[in-house]
């Protein structure tokens, strides 16, 4: 597949205000033209006001484009048990982005990454629990994508949940403190998934792959290294972050530990999540509203894991009446939604694909939130009773959806 990269152009729809916070998002930003104030509405400069409903055709192709670069993660996994990268990346960083399928996407892989959940799986002796596996990859904008942005941009994307451990570890619904050094904001009330914050940090003690440092670990490094070459040679930089599902958790983790640390300055921090779970408490919404992180979550809403945790307690069910008082202890999405709605009734475990996402936003299946929530609850109940009837039906649609 070769990318035509979308044209830039100023949404006629975004209101005044929205345009100028997109204008002055960098004082010192030098190509401050119509190219740039684009690129900064893209990013969530404006919390995408009036560019979601309707869904603006610039907005859709980047965030369709994104999409494809994380599907490039699930192109690229070799899952074959039989070859000695079981569970790495098939290709060299050269030309992975061209061998999975997103040639000429306007990035340069410059690190894999991998995880290691500490998560046993009951009954499965040689189970991935505390091994190394790829689970993304960091990549620098190429020159003309540069240009195109008027930033340098660094991308980080993540697949969703494949390895036992991996779902073992998302099983772990239960709130934690996220653990990690603060600049005097977080605090003890910030929680996250306990699943969730395992996958980001465990480390793997066999060094598989050559690799010992957690998920985490290795990013912070990359991260910082490609802010501090691109700072050094006087360019404005940005970060974006995409995932899906787990990977989308993974990458709200990353944005919110970059801010926290001050790793980014002033440099935009943007998160597209794709099916993507909640992730912390309402403290842990509240304090990545503070640090600026932008959030775009891409949901169907027949797709149950955009539901998770939380299903019956959340942001939306404890805003008022008796529940009020339990806000504070419950999950909570962060940043803002973008609404799809699609279902293939032949194959039910596509409500969460990635493949049916990209394809559904090139197609613009675009629907209101508050109409398409009704029905969720039973799209899900029908979901799992259909698979639910063989063995192997029952095990794709756990794969599918990643559990969570």
């Amino acid at each position: 597949m070769a990318f035509t990269p979308t044209t830039l152009e100023l949404p006629s729809t975004m209101p005044p205000a929205a345009a100028a916070a997109a204008a002055t998002r960098h004082r010192h930003a030098r190509p401050a033209g119509h190219l740039r104030c684009a690129a900064d509405a893209v990013q969530g400069s404006g919390d995408w006001d009036g560019m979601l409903s309707p869904l603006h055709p610039v907005l859709r192709g980047e965030v369709a484009r994104y999409g494809e670069l994380v599907g490039a993660c699930y192109a690229a996994l070799e899952e074959d048990p039989s070859s000695p990268r079981y569970m790495n990346c098939k290709y060299g960083k050269l030309r992975m982005l061209e061998d999975a399928g997103v040639a000429g996407a306007g990035y340069e892989v410059t690190r894999y990454i991998y995880s290691s959940p500490d998560a046993a799986v009951p009954g499965m002796e040689a189970s991935t629990s505390g091994r190394a596996s790829w689970v993304g990859y960091v990549a620098v904008s190429t020159d003309e994508t540069t240009r195109r942005l008027g930033r340098r941009d660094v991308l980080v994307s993540f697949r969703g949940t494949v390895t036992p451990a991996e779902w073992m570890a998302n099983l772990r619904s239960s709130l934690v403190p996220a653990s990690l050094a603060a600049r005097g904001g977080g605090g003890g009330d910030v929680k996250v998934e306990s699943g969730f914050l395992n996958v980001y940090t465990s480390a793997d003690e066999t060094r598989r792959f050559g690799c010992a440092d957690s998920c985490r670990d290795q990013l912070l490094r990359e991260v910082s290294r490609l802010f501090a070459a691109s700072r050094s040679g006087g360019e404005d930089v940005s970060v974006t972050l995409a995932g899906h599902s787990m990977g989308g958790a993974l990458a709200l983790l990353l944005a919110y530990d970059l801010a926290e640390l001050g790793v980014a300055g002033e440099a935009p921090v943007t998160v597209f999540s794709y099916g993507g779970p909640r992730v912390g408490n309402a403290a842990f919404k509240a304090r990545c509203d503070e640090l600026g992180v932008k959030v775009l979550r891409v949901a169907n809403a027949r797709d149950p894991v955009t539901k998770l945790p939380g299903v019956f307690l959340n942001e939306a069910t404890t805003r008022s009446g008796p529940l009020a008082a339990m806000r504070g202890a419950c999950y909570a999405h962060v940043g803002e939604e973008l609404t799809l709605d699609f279902v293939n009734l032949g194959d039910l475990a596509s409500v969460h694909d990635l493949g049916s996402y990209v394809a559904s936003l090139r197609e613009g299946v675009v629907t209101d939130a508050e109409a398409a929530t009704g029905g969720v609850l039973a799209m899900a109940m029908e979901l799992v009773g259909r698979q639910w009837q063989s063995k192997d039906a029952a095990r794709g649609m756990v794969q599918s959806t990643g559990l969570i």
